[in-house]
């Protein structure tokens, strides 16, 4: 009796390395996958840049790069924000405006990748949103952090031209986050042609 319950213990142990080494598996896949895009992505947008392309918003495109210099966070941004975008890059939310129309355009990005260097974001911070044809810049006037359901964040603000990121919130948590964290920033000029 006692050695079959040794042998189902060893059985319970393989079996959860097992189950460890596929998840672990698992999220190296996604993440190497996740890089291989955006610098598939970035590249495209490069060599968009040179032949002065306009974007195109089509859902799953390129419509332009993310920067935010001070925290070195820079990402391809894609319209739309299903759950293959996210896993991938920032998404646009497609019912907000782009960010070369007057309005609150707002751009979601998962906190466990690209948005994770937003939990140190300050007041002032400068964005950039870089198009193949032009440049918008930002200054961060806020954060707050809502529930999931709080979409007075997407609404216009007193701005003309203002800039939402939103990701989950908290920033360490395990789980479907309970919150979401908002940057909300102002456009600084109009956009200069490159």
């Amino acid at each position: 009796m006692k050695a079959i319950r040794i042998w189902f213990m060893h059985l319970f142990e393989w079996l959860l390395l097992g189950f460890g080494l596929g998840c672990l598996g698992m999220y190296a896949y996604e993440t190497v996958e996740a890089r291989r895009f955006q610098a598939e992505q970035t590249a495209t947008f490069e060599r968009d840049v040179k032949a002065e392309l306009m974007p195109s918003v089509v859902r799953g495109g390129l419509i332009g790069m993310l920067d935010v210099p001070r925290l070195q966070l820079s990402t391809p941004v894609i319209e739309g924000d299903d759950t293959r975008t996210l896993k991938r890059a920032v998404g646009h939310l497609s019912d907000t405006p782009m960010p070369w129309d007057a309005g609150n355009s707002a751009f979601a990005g998962h906190r466990d990748g690209l948005f994770r260097p937003l939990k140190d974001v300050k007041v002032g911070d400068e964005i950039r949103f870089r198009t193949t044809r032009d440049e918008f810049r930002y200054r961060v006037t806020k954060t707050s952090i809502v529930m999931p359901d709080d979409l007075s964040v997407l609404a216009p603000q007193s701005d003309p031209a203002t800039l939402t990121l939103i990701t989950c919130y908290p920033f360490y948590y395990v789980g479907s986050a309970p919150k979401r964290f908002v940057v909300h920033a102002a456009r600084e000029q109009a956009s200069s042609s490159r």
